[in-house]
């Protein structure tokens, strides 16, 4: 009991840490960040500081050795301050992650736990050539010796030009056919690389604009997994993360949308006839129809996030729930946008202003894009449901 008490106290603290990072700094800065385009620093350094930049790091790397259920309830709790902090914060930690799956030990002392666990990742993988399949590459390695030289145009790069590391993917130098993909992690001060500007919708903290790597040198020991291990790396390693952190910040979109139109409908009063807007049916009917979407996300992301750590502890592919991780983006992904849209109806004027609802309206636009975009998913989820092959390197099975 005193052991399940101790327990208590320190996820208490670590919570409550997370929740200080979001109130002092994520939320304070999220409309100037999406008017200036600006890149959340600030918010990425606090929540460095509360530890959860390293949510799933051994503690012996600096991390909290926590699982993908309160990494996932981070993202959802960033999410609903700022989308842009909450995609940051989920390609950091997918990168991180891929590290602590299929990187050594040097790796990790070097890149997760330098600088008290300061240093940002993220994953530069999607290329202009093959659009939405992010997972397909045409660029190639080279070979320097022991060393590899990178040559490559990403097409969006999440924290493009601010990264401390790149967690890289391109075929192997000499690739048999287009599944025969290696992993880098790669210094983001390493010359050659070039970051263009980000400038768009919605999600304008987050700076996923193109980068290129022009003849970039790669260590031997930066080199991440085995060479032809790559795919393996994104079934296992990079997509499960990835997917269950995309999920639950699109989740916290959605709610904080609706909390600031409760907010709103509950607070301003028609004066001519004495009444809220929250006293009027209609506008009722809208937030409860709302709230029913928003409900359905927690008990799922809560179910594969704790699948995903089941696996983790067992050894096995987190791959294997693969769909059913696909399915909670689809979903979440579209709530966020209905949520965000009804927000946007029942509080007229004032939450078409800029501000929190506005800008969630246009933030949620990208949950749909957002790799493997919800086209591309939904045939995905329909061909697993009737029972047709998925295979997203080779002909005939995409």
């Amino acid at each position: 009991m005193a052991n399940e008490n101790l327990a208590r106290k320190i996820d208490q603290d670590v919570y409550s840490r997370l929740d200080a990072a979001i109130d002092a700094t994520v939320k304070v800065n999220a409309d100037r960040n999406d008017l200036e385009s600006r890149f959340p620093r600030e918010n990425l350094t606090a929540l460095a500081e509360a530890g959860w930049t390293g949510v799933l790091n051994e503690p012996r790397f600096g991390g909290l050795g926590l699982g993908h259920v309160d990494f996932a309830e981070a993202a959802y709790r960033i999410g609903q301050a700022d989308a842009s902090t909450g995609l940051v914060y989920i390609m950091h930690v997918g990168a991180a992650q891929t590290i602590n799956l299929f990187g050594s030990d040097d790796q990790k002392e070097r890149w997760l736990k330098t600088r008290n666990g300061g240093l940002l990742g993220t994953y530069s993988t999607s290329e202009r050539a093959t659009g939405g399949h992010w997972w397909y590459n045409l660029s190639e390695a080279s070979r320097d010796g022991e060393d590899y030289r990178v040559n490559a145009e990403k097409s969006f790069t999440t924290s493009s030009g601010q990264a401390d590391f790149y967690v890289v993917q391109t075929r192997t130098p000499g690739a048999k056919d287009q599944a025969d993909i290696v992993f880098f992690i790669v210094d983001g001060k390493s010359p050659g690389l070039e970051a263009k500007p980000w400038d768009a919708l919605g999600v304008r903290g987050n700076h996923s604009g193109p980068i290129r790597y022009t003849n970039v040198r790669v260590p031997r020991r930066d080199r991440l997994g085995a060479e032809g291990q790559g795919k393996e790396i994104i079934y296992n390693g990079v997509s499960p993360v990835y997917l269950i952190g995309l999920g639950a910040v699109w989740e916290g979109v959605a709610r904080g949308a609706l909390s600031a139109a409760v907010a709103h409908t509950t607070s301003f009063v028609h004066k001519d006839r004495n009444k809220s807007l929250s006293d009027y049916q209609a506008i009722r009917q809208e937030l409860g129809a709302a709230k029913v979407l928003v409900e359905t996300l927690r008990p799922w992301r809560l179910e594969l996030a704790a699948r995903l750590d089941a696996l983790w502890r067992a050894g096995k592919p987190q791959s294997e729930i693969l769909i059913p991780l696909t399915e909670f983006k689809v979903h979440a992904a579209e709530v966020a946008n209905k949520v965000a849209a009804t927000a946007l109806t029942v509080t007229g004027g004032y939450g078409y202003h800029r501000g929190p609802i506005e800008r969630a309206f246009r933030d949620a636009r990208a949950a749909i894009a957002m790799g493997p975009s919800n086209i591309i998913a939904r045939d995905w989820i329909g061909k697993s449901l009737v029972g047709l092959p998925l295979e997203l390197f080779y002909e005939g099975g995409e």
